[in-house]
């Protein structure tokens, strides 16, 4: 009974149900499968030259795979239908909500991949974007706004197609030194994880989350600096798109301007990170989407005189602090955030060990 207990102030909603063992199986399935298909799929990669090679925003000195995402999305797919086989999702929205992330995900990684190998215009990108955050809309994912105004619809839908595409194109858009997406993904996944496993409506949310989370770890092992192979597109929009989705799942309503402010605090580094590179680009009459260069956050950490493992590390405390904030404000118990931040540590810890150590 006290083990039971323990686990429901954990934050699970349900700790009699074993619902909670499908969760931890479905994140450390998902690290396996992706640390084990990402050399195989960079070996590939460099035999058909897939790769990217060095330019104005990336800092790798030398031509590297650029088709991680491919491990990332085979990792989350191939771990959620194992899981939902073993153990079936009971309701059928639940099940709905999970397809139609994974669906719009899909989308999102074939268009990101094949920007990556052969190139596709902006405008197609950003119309492909807003279709997919389109289908999270009509299936109800997405922010409700309950002001008692005849525009409530109308906000809701704006902002939900801001915040979709926004977060996707800014999480892309950050992808540029090694290991900083990776370890960011982890840590707001996790994070996201504990706030979802209290909500029983939040059941998809919390299935999603769990396999990104150890799809990041696990690509991490081999995009930690020195990195091995990069996300790519594909990779970036899928992690970017899958977050902005989980982080609005379950009916949020927005009564105030301060109800927003969760879901924004978790995914901070890359909102702040993109807004100052378009305020600095437009004040220098420059397109901020067209114009490539060395002015992210990471870029300054850099040329301020951090290695880019400090820097990573840097961004990922800050990560950390923004989730912690954001968990607080969603009335998380100090055990669950001590539990929640605990995790994330020792599984960064022990992933970047190994790849330090060149396990």
């Amino acid at each position: 009974m006290n083990f039971y207990n323990n686990l429901n102030e954990l934050g699970i909603s349900n700790p009699y149900n074993f619902g909670w063992l499908a969760v931890i199986f479905i994140l450390v399935f998902t690290w396996a499968i992706t640390w084990i298909l990402i050399p195989v799929i960079r070996k590939f990669a460099l035999q058909v030259s897939w790769a990217d090679r060095p330019n104005a925003r990336r800092l790798n000195k030398e031509p590297l795979p650029n088709a991680g995402g491919l491990a990332i999305y085979a990792g989350v797919i191939v771990a959620l239908v194992l899981a939902i086989l073993i153990r079936p999702i009971e309701l059928q929205s639940v099940l709905v909500q999970v397809l139609t992330i994974l669906l719009g995900g899909s989308i999102l990684v074939l268009v990101g991949f094949i920007d990556d190998q052969f190139g596709l215009p902006s405008s197609f990108r950003l119309l492909i974007q807003i279709l997919s955050a389109l289908l999270l809309i009509a299936n109800g994912i997405r922010f409700d706004f309950d002001l008692g105004t005849s525009s409530d619809l109308f906000l809701s839908v704006s902002l939900t197609l801001l915040w979709v595409v926004g977060i996707t194109n800014a999480i892309n858009l950050m992808d540029g030194m090694d290991g900083l997406v990776g370890g960011f993904s982890f840590i707001t996944a996790m994070s996201l994880l504990a706030v979802s496993a209290q909500f029983p409506n939040r059941a998809a949310a919390t299935l999603v989350l769990a396999a990104l989370a150890g799809a990041a770890l696990g690509f991490l092992r081999h995009n930690f600096h020195p990195s091995k192979i990069i996300m790519g597109d594909a990779g970036a929009y899928f992690f970017g798109y899958v977050l902005a989705a989980t982080s609005i799942l379950g009916k949020l309503q927005i009564t105030t301007v301060v109800t927003i402010l969760p879901p924004v605090l978790f995914l901070l580094l890359p909102v702040l990170d993109t807004t100052q590179v378009f305020i600095r680009r437009l004040m220098m009459g420059k397109n901020p989407l067209n114009t490539p260069g060395k002015d992210h956050l990471h870029h300054r950490l850099l040329a301020s005189g951090l290695s880019q493992r400090h820097a990573a590390f840097a961004l990922w405390f800050c990560t950390w602090f923004f989730n912690q904030l954001a968990m607080k404000l969603q009335g998380m118990t100090l055990i669950v955030m001590i539990a929640t931040s605990i995790s994330i540590f020792v599984f960064l810890g022990f992933t970047v060990s190994l790849r330090m150590w060149r396990v």
